[in-house]
């Protein structure tokens, strides 16, 4: 079994996949719009450009996406997606990339748990967990 986030974007699906792509050194699988796929007639001639389907590899695993129609979309809520990064400058460059003209719920920061720990919603409405984690130590559970 593998649980692989998927995100709704409100127009901005592919914009934000070449940004993560590049933040991340991710390679995107795929991005396919819907003009010339089979639901091509089922949207509007202004919604043939946006994405249907978009997956990228992150490490070893995958984050998928698509456009949200208009009158669907919804921001996300009760949930974020979670970046583990073992290196706390390499989390510092990452937080600061997803912060730029985003909105930061919690500065990145050592914790308890955490070398570095941060909570940022991207400038995309994409909401981000970014942890670098301390060893677990014996008898904590």
């Amino acid at each position: 079994m593998h649980v692989s986030p998927y995100l709704f974007f409100n127009g901005d699906c592919r914009e934000a996949f070449e940004f993560y792509a590049e933040l991340f050194g991710a390679k995107i699988e795929a991005i396919f719009p819907h003009a010339g796929s089979p639901s091509a007639d089922q949207v509007s001639a202004d919604f043939q450009d946006k994405i249907m389907h978009a997956c990228m590899t992150i490490g070893d695993t995958q984050l998928m996406a698509s456009d949200c129609p208009p009158e669907q979309f919804e921001k996300p809520q009760g949930m974020k997606v979670s970046l583990a990064i073992a290196d706390p400058e390499e989390a510092e460059r990452v937080f600061a990339g997803l912060s730029v003209r985003g909105d930061v719920q919690m500065p990145l920061q050592e914790t308890f748990w955490a070398y570095r720990f941060g909570m940022v919603t991207d400038r995309f409405g994409a909401p981000w967990m970014i942890n670098c984690g301390k060893p677990v130590m014996e008898g904590s559970d």
